[in-house]
């Protein structure tokens, strides 16, 4: 596992990713629905935020808001009286940043039927002062062979998120030096 348990002096204590997991369970209703009658996207997206929201402020200690949500994949549609069961963890941390990966689940309400995986996210929140500024949050020590996967994924994740972000800034630098504006 990947040693993280000893905190450097001035950093929060680390923390177990057991510490903060969670679930979030709803029965999807009538209200939930889009246009073609299954539960519309924007609200399973909220749930998923909710529950990675729950998580990142457990392992952060306070506040933490939603910098990004990368991989939103919806696997299967998600219908009336399903009862829909929204995982979340943090997988990595950095300075100030969490990733929080959130597996969703379905079955329906009224069957004993084994809740199948409809759809997975990657979110990542900053932890935040009472000013709204950035603040540490403990390090995530990875528990299981799982935990260590999710951990040097969103690693890889993480590394791609920045290379996307210097590229398209540097694009947007070149066009600017050209006199193109949009």
């Amino acid at each position: 596992m990947t040693d993280q348990a000893q905190s450097p002096e001035g950093e929060v204590p680390a923390k177990p990713t057991s510490a903060s997991r969670t679930t979030l369970s709803h029965i999807m209703t009538g209200s939930d629905t889009n246009l073609l009658g299954t539960v519309h996207g924007g609200v399973i997206m909220k749930l998923v935020d909710d529950a990675a929201g729950a998580v990142a402020g457990r392992h952060s200690g306070g506040p933490a808001v939603t910098a990004s949500m990368d991989e939103m994949v919806f696997l299967e549609p998600v219908r009336v009286g399903d009862l829909v069961h929204v995982r979340a963890q943090v997988n990595w941390t950095g300075r100030s940043s969490m990733e929080v990966g959130v597996r969703v689940m379905a079955e329906r309400w009224n069957e004993s039927t084994p809740a199948q995986q409809v759809g997975s996210a990657y979110l990542v929140f900053a932890a935040v002062d009472e000013e709204g500024k950035p603040r540490r949050v403990p390090h995530v020590v990875p528990e299981t062979e799982r935990d260590e996967r999710r951990y040097q994924e969103a690693q890889i994740r993480r590394t791609h998120r920045l290379a996307r972000r210097r590229a398209i800034k540097e694009l947007r630098d070149r066009r600017t030096a050209e006199g193109i504006t949009d």
